[in-house]
């Protein structure tokens, strides 16, 4: 049974098309990640499945209720789900465990608020004010106070844009402990290490239409070309390298990154280069495109695909 579907769904604001006759359904338990550029409409189809907006056209069921749905059928539903909005409104007066303990009084089940302190790892600051806490840790709360009510399905908009890596990946423990409960979790990120360390499915949309539904290994493989990648030594940049190496720099990264159609000619002048100029190639790999470089293709091309058509 599908935790979530939505079968031709269109949301219009005005002459603008956010959403596109889009169709997928999620199975319970399962992580999916939507991914797409700024405007995709991202936001727009999460906030119709969380019920904070209506479809102009389509149809959505989540536990198979409508969203939008009112009255004691609508309260039922909205104990069974989680949200984690893009942004907090957290009372910053309250201390963490103030805050798990109120919306714990909310729920007729909830988990004991000691164990969703334990599961967001913030049992030492249960006596500390919300505001005095990091923006990680805030983010935290976020998430415990969406799952004190044993949620069967999980929102996530966004739910590490802004933190550092050591919170992002703080905040990734978190849910794949709750995914591995069987909690449905859809989330929304423009982190594509996020959705790799998450999701078992991927969910791409551009323009408001859907550009691909596959797990991330699948959307990895249909990028085709195999890619060479070698972190640089410190001070080594593209000047340093081959004309033809030097294109496939990365300097922010100092890694080179090549998708190559000749791996024996692309490897033999990468050696023939490091023999030369005295650079260790510990580090070397040769594998499948990364997430990011098949994304970018995918996106690129239904870009330039939706161009061509308007």
């Amino acid at each position: 049974m599908n935790a979530i579907e939505v079968e031709h769904l269109t949301r219009r604001f005005g002459g603008v098309t956010a959403v596109r006759d889009v169709s997928f359904g999620v199975p319970a338990g399962q992580v999916v990640a939507v991914l797409g550029p700024n405007g995709a409409g991202k936001t727009t189809l999460i906030e119709i499945l969380e019920g904070f907006q209506s479809p102009t056209s389509g149809r959505v069921r989540v536990l198979g209720t409508d969203p939008r749905a009112g009255g004691r059928t609508g309260q039922a539903w909205r104990a069974r789900v989680g949200l984690v909005l893009q942004s907090t409104s957290l009372d910053h007066q309250l201390t963490v465990g103030e805050a798990l303990r109120l919306y714990a009084s909310l729920f007729g089940q909830p988990l004991p608020a000691a164990e969703v302190l334990t599961l967001i790892g913030l049992t030492g600051e249960a006596g500390t004010r919300i505001g005095a806490l990091s923006g990680g840790q805030q983010r935290r709360v976020d998430l415990g106070l969406a799952v004190i009510g044993r949620p069967e399905v999980l929102f996530l908009d966004e739910p590490t844009a802004g933190l550092d890596p050591q919170a992002r990946r703080g905040l990734w423990t978190v849910i794949g402990d709750l995914a591995a409960t069987g909690t449905t979790v859809l989330l929304t990120t423009h982190y594509l290490d996020e959705a790799q360390r998450l999701a078992g499915r991927v969910i791409v949309l551009g323009h408001g239409q859907l550009v691909t539904d596959a797990t991330p290994d699948q959307l990895r493989a249909r990028a085709g070309t195999p890619v060479i990648r070698l972190p640089l030594p410190p001070g080594t940049g593209p000047g340093d390298l081959p004309a033809g190496l030097a294109r496939h720099v990365d300097p922010e990264r100092g890694e080179l990154s090549l998708p190559s159609a000749d791996l024996t000619a692309d490897l033999a002048e990468l050696v023939d280069w490091a023999r030369s100029s005295a650079v260790d190639l510990t580090g070397l790999e040769v594998g499948s495109p990364s997430l990011e470089d098949a994304y970018l293709a995918l996106t690129s091309s239904a870009s330039a695909l939706t161009g061509s058509t308007s």
